[in-house]
């Protein structure tokens, strides 16, 4: 069954679709086509839509071009789950600043927010007044889906694990 396009606020409808873990593409009218592929024979984490963060499987090509992407460990800190990509010069970066969302930069720059379960719905706020490019918007829903977004602080974590050992 395949869902509705979502509808971008600068580029109209944008489709994102999952593939067992093994694939994700999200394409649109007016972005470039991205394809993220997971290598054969890698173990599969079920809390991570295309299966792994280690960049070693990781295969990236927008609009057919070869892309980098280096997924963190994810850990503890939220700076841990960032995922960063290179493309055409640029750098790309996905990181979580609050508990469902991440934002995205280019250059080190904000240019918007993402909010995804790490699933095929991905929810796009852009920066005002920043100069959002086709690019961004492929890539910046390609990660959202692909790793899902936002985490808790540390401090929270460590309350949780102090609370579930008191009787």
């Amino acid at each position: 069954m395949s869902r509705a396009p979502i509808d971008d606020t600068h580029f109209g409808g944008i489709t994102v679709r999952q593939d067992r873990q093994e694939r994700l593409e999200v394409s649109g009218e007016v972005i470039p086509h991205v394809l993220l592929e997971r290598g054969p024979g890698a173990a599969v984490d079920p809390h991570i839509a295309i299966g792994t963060r280690d960049p070693a499987l990781l295969t990236l090509r927008i609009d057919g071009a070869q892309a980098e992407v280096r997924p963190a460990k994810g850990r503890l800190s939220r700076r841990s789950y960032r995922v960063d990509v290179e493309y055409g010069g640029v750098r790309y970066r996905l990181v979580p600043d609050s508990v469902p969302s991440s934002r995205l930069t280019r250059d080190g720059v904000h240019i918007g927010d993402f909010t995804c379960d790490g699933d095929e719905t991905v929810v796009a706020a852009w920066k005002e007044g920043s100069r959002i490019q086709a690019a961004d918007a492929a890539i910046g829903y390609a990660l959202a889906s692909a790793f899902g977004t936002g985490g808790q602080p540390l401090w929270m974590m460590l309350a949780d694990a102090v609370s579930s050992a008191l009787p």
